[in-house]
């Protein structure tokens, strides 16, 4: 049995996130969606170098798998332009993170629906609550699996950047429907710095100094993280698990799309 085309299945993806807002009264804060597909094979042991040792396997959740659908939901520019200002971020920021992590469970559900009607079977995970906070890694990270499905590559500052940019949040699933390989992005590299070019915008951006050349130090940004759940009157009340900052993703030049040129007003020189 063949699955449903690649290109209906981003269509049932768009056509869901577009109606989310109307459909539940979450705010309107999302662009178009993206989705990439790749086939689940023995590529996906690289994971437990790249991530983490003990990164699961798409097997692990499906025995059947075989290929895992990444999806990012990219901000619109306003959600990014109120978490600009000052180093705590804002409520806004915090609200989103939790309704887009609704909106990833309940769209995979959907798309599980979709699947399984045509005789497929899916397996689903969260979007988020499966990181290891000891050690700071994720035992099935979005990131690395948009990574392999070509939907994106990695900037200095960990953060994912996708043809719709950084800012925003991934989701995925794994299902026995053969879709192949559909990557969006062909580049080696998509951050400036790592090609070369002056920017290093989110370097400056860090209110704690977590990111730099070398990349994300991962206890400092917990550590603030935790901070300003706990300790900010922004985001006073919301779930203990909204862990949030995002400060090097707002208004950098790669947050809402792939940068071609550094920003004349958030450029860094790049050190010797």
């Amino acid at each position: 049995m063949n699955p449903i085309a690649i290109a209906d299945l981003k269509k049932i993806v768009e056509q869901y996130v577009a109606g989310y807002p109307d459909n539940t009264g979450e705010p309107d804060i999302w662009r178009t969606p993206l989705v990439a597909t790749t086939t689940a094979d023995e590529r996906f042991e690289q994971l437990r170098q790249m991530a983490a040792n003990d990164h699961a396997m798409p097997w692990d959740l499906l025995p059947s798998a075989a290929t895992v659908v990444v999806i990012f939901i990219p901000f619109k520019k306003s959600l990014a332009v109120e978490n600009r200002p000052g180093d705590v971020p804002s409520r806004q920021w915090g609200l989103a993170y939790e309704s887009t992590n609704r909106l990833i469970n309940t769209l995979c559900v959907h798309l599980k629906g979709h699947l399984e009607t045509q005789g497929f079977e899916t397996a689903l995970t969260p979007a988020t609550h499966n990181f290891d906070r000891i050690r700071l890694v994720s035992r099935w990270s979005h990131k690395h699996l948009g990574y392999m499905a070509g939907l994106g590559r990695f900037g200095v500052n960990a953060q994912f950047i996708t043809p719709a940019g950084c800012a925003g949040r991934l989701g995925s699933l794994v299902t026995s429907a053969e879709y192949g390989n559909n990557p969006l992005v062909h580049e080696e590299e998509l951050c400036l710095y790592k090609k070369g070019q002056e920017c290093l915008a989110c370097v400056k951006r860090c209110p704690v100094d977590a990111v730099s050349v070398t990349g994300i130090d991962r206890k400092r940004c917990w550590e603030r993280l935790n901070h300003n759940l706990h300790s900010s009157e922004q985001l006073k009340g919301l779930s203990d698990s909204t862990h949030v900052c995002g400060k090097c993703q707002v208004l950098v030049p790669c947050s809402l799309k792939i940068p071609r040129k550094s920003s004349s007003t958030d450029r860094v020189k790049s050190p010797e």
